[in-house]
């Protein structure tokens, strides 16, 4: 079933000169139930704006989005947020930070922490539901930002680059956790990265956008079995030779991107 549908969805902001300028242009692609679906573009492209026309947070200039077959003119129910930056609050322990959106949903405090409980040890923090994000690691903190976007259940999760800030190894250790996760729950995964290793590692399918204003170029297939573990699913044949075929379609967009950043400059 499709949950996520974009058909010649274009945005457009104020721009310079009284010129507007268009992030993204005639998007079409749907996501359906349980399917992770990543997007990989230059940089600029207006990865980000996509997910901001599917979360509500920004209209539509023209053509259409919908979710659950109804257009998006708010917020949609059901959808979680996992952005590049931390969205944890200093002044709250893990556990009060993962029962803030229970909370905020109507919960009790004791129902809000008891749920939050359970993600706090699913995400492997247990022992640190005490603690404060500055007693924590970068890769600690952002186990709590996976816990605090999937206590509310989400039908709809959206990803912007949530592991870019990470050093390697712990973004091969939390690629891992957010496929145990997810892996059965039904939510529909949109996930921007820059990384394409990150992008077939992670995804049914792989949306490659054009340079800027972006448009899709293509779609590719995953085809990858699931349960995935990351690092060994890398060493394959199959994820080489889907490693090269996207990377053809994309290689031509980050040279047109970097010639435009050239001429701009």
């Amino acid at each position: 079933m499709t949950v996520i549908a974009l058909r010649n969805a274009t945005k457009r902001f104020p721009g310079t000169g009284g010129q507007p300028h268009t992030a993204v242009r005639d998007l079409t692609f749907e996501v359906a139930a349980g399917e992770f679906v990543a997007v990989v573009g230059p940089t600029g492209c207006g990865k980000s704006t996509t997910l901001s026309l599917v979360s509500g947070l920004e209209p539509a200039s023209s053509g259409e989005v919908e979710v659950d077959g109804a257009p998006v003119r708010g917020i949609p129910d059901g959808v979680g947020y996992m952005f590049q930056a931390d969205a944890v609050m200093p002044w709250r322990s893990v556990i009060d930070n993962v029962a803030a959106g229970p909370r905020y949903r109507g919960l009790s405090k004791a129902e809000a922490r008891t749920r939050a409980m359970v993600w706090v040890e699913r995400v492997g923090l247990g022992p640190f539901a005490g603690y404060y994000p500055h007693q924590l690691s970068g890769g600690m903190r952002k186990r709590v930002a996976l816990a605090q976007t999937l206590v509310n259940e989400p039908r709809i999760l959206l990803m912007d680059e949530p592991f870019s800030a990470l050093d390697v190894q712990t973004r091969q250790l939390m690629q891992d956790e957010l496929l145990r996760l997810w892996q059965g729950t039904g939510a529909a995964v949109i996930f921007v990265t820059h990384d394409l290793e990150e992008a077939i590692a992670l995804a049914d399918r792989v949306v490659v956008m054009t340079s800027s204003p972006a448009t899709v170029k293509a779609i590719f297939d995953v085809p990858l079995q699931r349960p995935r573990q990351v690092e060994e699913i890398r060493m394959t044949p199959e994820f080489v030779a889907t490693y090269r075929e996207i990377w053809e379609s994309l290689r031509d967009e980050v040279a047109r991107a970097r010639q435009e950043v050239s001429r701009v400059g």
